[in-house]
Order: structure tokens, then C-alpha cells, then sequence
């Protein structure tokens, strides 16, 4: 029993460890690579798929990143308001919803959001290609898969997602006007007068920081289960769900030590 135990911890221990050194490997080979897909100095065909990726990953998430921190950011006046009324404080929701959203709630929800979307994307459309036998071909045709389809997404995501969580937050926060509208009549100049009022640099730029590391992490895992299917469809469908899974749990690992980190420093 205990042996069975140990054996399979050992070896759950060595699997997360290959997969570690999997994303290292392959996040030093995209950096490495970062170069080839910029404007004017890299390949211009590269910078072309950029912008597509750009506007797959960004600009059809608009709605849904900005649905999702509407909604959230009510919530979250609410839920406040609902406690702070009995002290009289009803005017520190704008003050927990600037803070809460330009620290942790902004960069989040866009990274979940995008992680659902794009990642598993990512993963399902590199699978198809493992699958096809494409990635064989490029490698014959002496075309680095790395170069021709992770830096594109990688750039794409590293531009997309810090704009994402500016709009996450600016969404959280007008939702949190609305509900003082609704429930003081706080006209919208005061409230952004509040507003800037609560918010120091320090905040955008800690969300804006862990939005970089949440898209380094959405197309690194996403890309990486792509490249590791083996097998047919079925196999892409669940190196999808797989990247979608790890990715976010990822995610919010990574939010929780920036924020220990901030917080620490911070002290």
C-alpha cells in the first residue's frame, strides 16, 4: 500500500516536472523567436498573422471580456454596498470597485475569458495540424513550427491581453457607477473624481504586469498541448480541454503569487 502510494507520487511528481521543463523549453524557443514576427525588422508575412491572431484574440473578445466585468463588477458593488451601508460607508464601494478591479478582477476575468477562447483554440488548431501530419511537413520544408505558428500567437497575445484587462477594468469600474447611480444618484463627474481619487499607478501597473505573465501562460500551455497530441480527433478535443484547464489553473496560481509578492513588497 504504501509502496503503491510512493510510486505514484513519484511518478505524478516526474510527469509535472517534464511538463514544467516542456514550457520552458518551449517559451525560451518562442522568445528566441519574438524577433522574426515584429514590424519592419522581422518577416512581414509573420507580422500579417499577427495582426490576425491580434484580432482573433482581442477584438472578437471585446464583448464577451466586457459582458463579463460589467456583470462582475455589479456584483461586486452590491455585495459591498450590502455591508457597508450598516456602517454608513456606501461611498467606499467606488473605492473597493477601482481597487478590486484595477489589481485583481480586471486581469483575471480577461484571462480567463481569452483562456477559453483562444487557448483552447490554440491547442485545437496546432492538434489538427499534429494530427495532419502539417507540422512534419513544415519542419521538411525547413520551417520552424515554433517560428511559423507560436511567435505569431505569442506577440498577438502579449498586445491583446494587456488591452483586454484596460478594458475589463473600465467596464468593472462604469459598472460600479450605474449601481451608485441607481442606488445614490452619485452623478458620474464625482464618481471619477473618486475614482482617481482611489487609484494610485501602483495598481495598472501591477494588473497591467500580471496580464503579460496570464498571456505568456494561456499560449505557452495552449500551444504545448497542441504540439503533444498523439492520436486522432479525439485526441485534439481533449488536448483542448486540457489547455483550457491547465491554463487557468495557471492562471490564477500565478495571480495568487503576484499578488503575494505585491503585497509583501508593498509592506
Amino acid at each position: 500500500m504504501i509502496t503503491s502510494v510512493l510510486e505514484y507520487l513519484g511518478n505524478s511528481t516526474l510527469r509535472h516536472l517534464e511538463y514544467v521543463g516542456g514550457l520552458t523549453m518551449q517559451l525560451r524557443a518562442a522568445a528566441g523567436s519574438l524577433g522574426q514576427v515584429l514590424p519592419v525588422v522581422g518577416n512581414r508575412n509573420r507580422w500579417r498573422s499577427v495582426i490576425r491572431q491580434m484580432l482573433a484574440v482581442g477584438v472578437d473578445a471585446f464583448p464577451m471580456v466586457g459582458i463579463m466585468a460589467m456583470c462582475s463588477g455589479f456584483i461586486l458593488a452590491m455585495q459591498g454596498a450590502s455591508e457597508l451601508r450598516q456602517f454608513g460607508a456606501i461611498k467606499l464601494v467606488v473605492d473597493l470597485v477601482s481597487i478590486g478591479f484595477t489589481r485583481e478582477l480586471g486581469p483575471l476575468l480577461a484571462a480567463i475569458a481569452v483562456s477559453g477562447r483562444s487557448g483552447s483554440a490554440f491547442s485545437a488548431e496546432i492538434g489538427s495540424m499534429v494530427v495532419t501530419e502539417e507540422i512534419d511537413v513544415l519542419r521538411t520544408m525547413a520551417l520552424d513550427p515554433i517560428e511559423f505558428l507560436l511567435a505569431p500567437k505569442y506577440l498577438a497575445m502579449l498586445i491583446a491581453l494587456p488591452c483586454l484587462t484596460i478594458l475589463s477594468n473600465a467596464s468593472g469600474i462604469l459598472a460600479g457607477w450605474l449601481f451608485m447611480r441607481f442606488s445614490t444618484e452619485m452623478a458620474l463627474g464625482v464618481y471619477l473624481r473618486d475614482v482617481v481619487q482611489a487609484i494610485a499607478l501602483r495598481d495598472v501597473v501591477t494588473g497591467l504586469i500580471k496580464s503579460l505573465a496570464f498571456a505568456t501562460i494561456i499560449v505557452q500551455v495552449g500551444c504545448l498541448e497542441g504540439f503533444r497530441v498523439r492520436g486522432g480527433p479525439d485526441a485534439v478535443g481533449r488536448s483542448a480541454t486540457a489547455a483550457v484547464v491547465k491554463s487557468t489553473f495557471l492562471v490564477i496560481l500565478a495571480d495568487l503569487g503576484f499578488t503575494a509578492i505585491f503585497y509583501l513588497v508593498g509592506k
